[in-house]
């Protein structure tokens, strides 16, 4: 079988990153290796890839099969489009000096775009920050509120207590009075009438 470049596993469970290797089509996909180029970690946001361009880039002269992962990271460099344009200089097609400007050219468009998107990478994660904090205030707002309807309905149902327990001691106490009155008003009745004879 002819030599692959692929991707061999690293890393433990859940949290996998890659090593590209030159290997034998035979050989496990984490066994014998003849060469590493470079690493991939796609957990990383946005992934990260390391890979050594000139090393890649001779091992697909060799003849060298990618996987489709790591055809896919090989184009994502420009390994693959600066093989493409080795081809049409070897077939000449084109001079190795135009070669090299059509792939600095594709390089400055690659690299705009790729910082232009980790702008707005940058810029959606800001976004959704603010709005995280601002549902937090709401929510705390909200939490704020209800522990201070919770509170004021507390202290009213307390001072209505309260109001209760003073009407009921005022209540009593003019009970208390009013009874008072009445035993003296009795009292005060027969010496009335005990000393009305004496008089006549």
């Amino acid at each position: 079988m002819p030599t692959k470049i692929r991707l061999q596993r690293r890393g433990k469970k859940g949290q996998a990153f890659y090593h590209i290797v030159i290997a034998d089509g035979r050989a496990p996909r984490d066994g014998k290796f003849i060469e590493r180029i470079g690493i991939y970690n796609p957990i990383a946001k946005p992934a990260e890839i390391e890979l050594e361009f000139d090393k890649a880039l001779d091992w697909l002269k060799k003849g060298a099969q990618p996987t489709d992962t790591v055809k896919a990271i090989l184009a994502y460099k420009g390994v693959m489009f600066k093989n493409h344009l080795l081809k049409g200089v070897a077939k000449g097609a084109m001079t190795m000096e135009q070669a090299d400007a059509k792939f600095q050219t594709w390089l400055d468009e690659k690299n705009l775009k790729i910082s232009s998107k980790k702008n707005e990478q940058d810029l959606s994660v800001k976004e959704s920050r603010k709005k995280m904090l601002a549902d937090e205030v709401k929510v705390n707002e909200a939490k704020a509120e209800a522990i201070a309807k919770k509170l004021n309905k507390i202290h009213l149902d307390e001072v209505a207590k309260a109001t209760e327990a003073n009407e009921a001691a005022k209540a009593a106490a003019e009970a208390i009075l009013a009874a008072k009155a009445e035993e003296a008003a009795a009292e005060a009745k027969p010496e009335a009438t005990e000393t009305a004879p004496e008089a006549e």
